[in-house]
């Protein structure tokens, strides 16, 4: 009999293994919607890019100037030249009894009378820009001023017209030496001023005040005279009065500066030094703000003093703190700029126009005649030139951001009032002479800062956990724990930063000493259980395997926790001991403790608030990556070890963190992103000051929370709105290299573990 035939299996339909013309169009659909989606992406951020950096581009050009048509008034050279607020009448005064005012625009000549100058000599002129003043000293030995003032007019048609006015002011007698008045200086500080006169072989100070009338102005009286004679070291060679109307200063000719200031009613010799050797200056012009003084040598040197307290001095001294180039050979001359720190100058035909925080020459020119004086208007839109025969020539002047550079954000700058060059940023101030001191350095140290500790606590928790939980957690226990770490991912930033802020910060105030010993004493105790732990019978640790030895460790974890937390006050009365200087005692204190030991600052809000909150925030995403990266290690391999003989430590070191190495790698850097990049913890629990000191206790403030805070009260287009801009940049790229060096590091960790 034979076998019986299976019977046959029907074959296969053909068309079951086609794909749908719908579905096909539709894949392709989606495909080019990857592609054109990710080339937009692509496109976005460069268009970022190319924004931040075109926001940027201005703060690094040079200032431009234009020319405009020369202006010829007869009469000769003027002795001062001032200009109005607009920067269309400017005026010169040639040491006579009237005043000339030109219209730039079209050269009209308008002669302005000084009638208290009628019928006398005048021998020394000094000029004030910041009031139009114009000071002059006579040859009878009085002294006295007259003012420029301008005035706008509008006609029916709305026109408007500007005014030129001169208005006179009492004269004073000097009251020492003989002979004509040679020098003098100007202050005015508003209820303070002050007038310094040199007269043959005397110098006086003449303090002035305004006395309050019950009708019209206040009257311009003099209320107390200074003889200085015999506190200068040679003839007077040339002197200037501070813009605050308290201080002079007063050059002679054996080239010594002498430093007066009011105190208690006179005035007080302070300091002299010598600028140049026994040269004396040929110019001392106070700058914007009156704290310093650019000195112009007979050879053209120049330098800036500035006002500062001397290390082990109370008061403040002047220091040189810039030295520009020489400006050549030729009468020098110069104007200070009336919104900023810029100021003009040169010699001969050659011009400049030069700053003083950034310490750069901004502007480069040579003019068609040799000028006798300059000025700026109020604006510092315009200056001009004024020539020996009567010439007046107004430049066109545009530079938005004198105060920038390379040197001004990278580098140190001596900044006024300031001992040294430092990195310092503070972009806002409460007067208009205020200097902006726009250094990025403090921000980058203030984002690597709070990146370092926040990783320095994050990276080994966040580690030593992924790798727990993906080589000996029971498996039970992992889908616990992963989704609640995972879940701490999704907690809002200005939760933590209040959290830190309101909560943590006064904690880790009062009790450093303890939590440096449960950071000490937690790795060692848990070293400790592993080695005893790891010497019990076998039949003890079989009840506990499977990675549940966890159970046993918790209650001595906790255990030492807070026997460390309950020594902290112990620690502190025996190693940190701060000591009263002035009544002896000693008082247990780690926040007193500090400073006086280390010499650095504690405050409350510091960098080990920020470690630990801004850890708490970056371990959830260290840990998740982490433990994808060692959990999706082969079975094969880790089975095959484990088959060899090899503890589950030797497979843990052997050969799943070298396969995860790469994964684990990028959980560090995405960490650091996070880190970097983070803003509101903190703005909220560093107090957000500028440092550069790498001291844990002190607090930071970092690029992204500068950003944050600053930019939008930054006004648009200005040079502390282009600079936040900056700021972001050097973040982008801060963070752009250390991406690129760990996606090639990465590869090469791949590459080298790919065969294991």
């Amino acid at each position: 009999m034979s076998p019986a035939t299976p019977p046959e299996r029907p074959s296969p339909d053909p068309q079951r293994f086609e794909v749908s013309r719908g579905t096909l169009l539709l894949d392709r659909a989606m495909t080019q919607l990857i592609r054109v989606g990710g080339l937009a992406v692509i496109l976005a951020v460069f268009g970022i890019f190319l924004f931040i950096v075109k926001e940027i581009i201005p703060l690094f050009s040079a200032a431009e100037v234009e020319a405009e048509e020369v202006v010829r008034t007869p009469g000769g050279a003027p002795a001062v030249l001032g200009v109005d607020e607009w920067g269309t009448k400017p005026f010169l005064y040639r040491g006579g009894d009237e005043v000339v005012v030109v219209d730039i625009r079209d050269g009209a000549r308008e002669v302005l009378p000084v009638p208290s100058l009628e019928g006398v000599e005048v021998t020394a002129v000094s000029y004030d820009p910041v009031h139009r003043r114009v000071a002059v000293g006579l040859a009878d030995g009085r002294v006295g001023s007259f003012r420029v003032n301008y005035q706008t007019e509008f006609d029916d048609a709305g026109g408007r017209r500007i005014v030129a006015a001169v208005e006179a002011e009492p004269w004073f007698e000097v009251g020492v030496g003989e002979g004509p008045v040679k020098a003098l200086g100007y202050g005015d500080g508003g209820a303070e001023r002050i007038l310094v006169a040199a007269r043959g072989n005397g110098l006086a100070a003449l303090r002035l005040g305004q006395k309050r009338a019950l009708i019209g102005k206040p009257k311009l009286t003099l209320t107390g005279t200074s003889d200085l004679s015999g506190q200068v070291s040679a003839e007077v060679a040339t002197t200037v009065a501070s813009q605050n109307g308290k201080a002079a200063l007063v050059a002679t000719a054996d080239g010594k500066v002498s430093y007066f200031l009011v105190e208690g009613g006179e005035l007080v010799l302070k300091q002299v030094f010598a600028p140049f050797g026994d040269q004396p200056p040929v110019r001392m012009d106070y700058l914007f703000g009156g704290v310093s003084v650019a000195m112009t040598g007979a050879s053209g040197d120049q330098k800036v003093y500035s006002l500062f307290r001397p290390e082990g001095s109370s008061e403040r001294l002047f220091g040189e703190t810039k030295e520009f180039a020489g400006l050549g050979e030729g009468r020098p001359f110069f104007a200070q700029s009336l919104r900023n720190k810029s100021f003009l100058t040169g010699a001969g035909r050659q011009l400049s126009v030069r700053h003083l925080t950034s310490g750069a020459t901004r502007w480069e020119g040579e003019l068609e005649f040799e000028p006798v004086a300059a000025t700026f208007d109020g604006k510092t839109e315009h200056f001009f030139i004024a020539g020996p025969q009567g010439e007046v020539q107004r430049f066109e002047f545009d530079d938005p951001h004198p105060e920038a550079g390379w040197r001004a954000f990278f580098g140190k700058v001596w900044y006024e009032g300031g001992s040294e060059p430092v990195y310092q940023w503070q972009s806002t101030g409460g007067s208009d002479d205020f200097e902006p001191k726009l250094s990025l350095v403090p921000l980058i140290i203030g984002s690597l800062k709070g990146t370092f500790y926040a990783l320095l606590f994050s990276v080994p928790v966040a580690l030593l956990a992924a790798v727990f939980s993906a080589a000996f957690l029971p498996h039970d226990m992992k889908r616990v724990v992963k989704p609640a770490m995972e879940i701490m991912a999704s907690l809002p930033s200005v939760v933590l930063g209040f959290l830190a802020g309101i909560w943590l910060a006064p904690i880790i105030e009062d009790k450093v000493p303890s939590i440096l010993l449960v950071c000490l004493s937690l790795p060692l105790s848990a070293l400790i259980f592993g080695v005893v732990w790891s010497r019990q019978p076998r039949q003890v640790r079989a009840r506990f395997e499977g990675g549940r030895e966890w159970i046993v460790l918790l209650p001595v974890v906790l255990l030492v926790s807070w026997a460390a937390w309950s020594l902290g006050p112990v620690l502190e009365k025996v190693a940190f001991v701060y000591r009263d200087e002035a009544s002896g005692r000693a008082i247990a204190d780690f926040r007193l403790w500090w400073p006086q030991a280390t010499g650095l600052s504690f405050d409350q809000r510091n960098s080990l608030v920020v470690g630990f909150m801004m850890g708490f925030a970056v371990i959830p995403v260290i840990f998740t990556i982490a433990e994808d990266a060692l959990s999706n290690v082969p079975k094969t391999l880790t089975a095959a070890a484990s088959a060899l003989g090899a503890s589950r430590w030797q497979v843990v070191r052997s050969i799943i963190i070298p396969v995860a190495s790469p994964g684990i790698f990028s959980a560090l850097m995405i960490g650091f992103g996070r880190a970097v990049g983070e803003t509101m913890i903190v703005v909220m629990a560093t107090g957000n000051t500028p440092v550069t000191e790498w001291n844990i206790f002190s607090g930071m403030r970092t690029l992204s929370a500068n950003i944050a805070v600053e930019l939008p009260e930054a006004a648009p287009g200005s040079t502390h709105y282009r600079t936040l801009f900056l700021g972001a940049l050097v973040l982008f790229l801060l963070t752009f290299f250390l991406n690129s060096v760990a996606e090639v590091m990465r590869q090469r960790l791949r590459e080298k573990n790919k065969l294991v």
